[in-house]
């Protein structure tokens, strides 16, 4: 199965519910950062969410997730468009806990600190909310997210496998949110379902599509809305990069041509390697 989600509203349009399978590209995430276990389910349920917010947004607008709860594996940071883009980099990935046999992801993310979600909506000002992170677990850290910083009622659901050999095989999860005029039976319905949910990793590895988990949460009472392709893509480039280069000081752009050596810069959200000649430095000097 592809990576893809799907958005759809429910109960007469009163809920609206996301849902994303992203086994592929959190397993591409794993190989490019190299992430040990406990990691690479961290890693891959912020990449997830990542992208379902990114899915509420529309055209050249963009988001930054900025997530530090004091844990083993330090800072995660991802990037995400609104057409199903994302990319992002731990800054240790190589952390690993288990808890009586199960990935401790939240462990590794620690519960002392922030979640940031920095905005570029393409209107004048950049701006971020914050809210404390409550368990490390980013599900339920991202549904109380929501009710604090957006005063959007959710629940968040997300989750990760990964087999004996480190591979990740499940990974997924979905953001429901109730709108104004939601009916409170509506409220307790959803609340029946999602507690007798069985982990969404676990679905995904049972074959359920996006659409398979929508229809678990309402039964049937709701409508797609929007299909959206995903992927872990980085959109970086050598001109980027050489633009980088020559905001440095005149100094230093001298003190790299008085190495007289080929500069490399590695990507950190891609690992892709850029080789700059002495010829190419010399050029952006003045």
């Amino acid at each position: 199965m592809n990576d893809y989600l799907v958005k759809a509203y429910a109960f007469d349009g009163t809920v609206r519910i996301y849902a994303a399978v992203t086994t592929h590209l959190v397993e591409e995430a794993r190989k490019t950062h190299d992430t040990f276990p406990a990691a690479s389910a961290a890693f891959g349920r912020v990449l997830t969410v990542s992208l379902i917010m990114g899915a509420m947004y529309k055209g050249d607008q963009h988001l930054t997730i900025r997530i530090d709860g004091g844990g083993p594996i330090g800072k995660i940071i991802t990037s995400v468009n609104t057409y199903g883009q994302v990319k992002g980099l731990v800054e240790n990935p190589h952390v690993h806990i288990s808890n009586k046999d199960k990935l401790a992801a939240g462990m590794v993310v620690g519960n002392n600190g922030f979640i940031h979600v920095t905005k570029d909506l393409k209107v004048r000002d950049i701006f971020t909310s914050s809210s404390e992170l409550q368990t490390g677990e980013i599900a339920d850290d991202f549904t109380y997210y929501f009710a604090k910083s957006e005063q959007i009622p959710s629940s968040v659901g997300l989750g990760v496998l990964v087999n004996e050999h480190n591979e990740v095989f499940a990974s997924g999860g979905f953001i429901l949110q109730v709108m104004p005029g939601v009916k409170e039976e509506t409220i307790t319905f959803i609340e029946e379902k999602v507690g007798k949910m069985k982990p969404i990793s676990e679905l995904i590895n049972n074959d359920y599509k996006p659409e398979d988990i929508i229809n678990l949460i309402t039964e049937g009472n709701h409508e797609f809305v929007e299909e959206l392709s995903l992927s872990y893509t980085c959109d970086c480039s050598k001109e980027r990069f050489h633009n980088g280069l020559a905001t440095l000081d005149q100094n230093d752009i001298q003190s790299l041509i008085d190495d007289d050596e080929i500069v490399e810069i590695v990507c950190e959200f891609c690992k892709t390697k850029y080789t700059f000649s002495i010829e190419e430095i010399k050029s952006l000097r003045f």
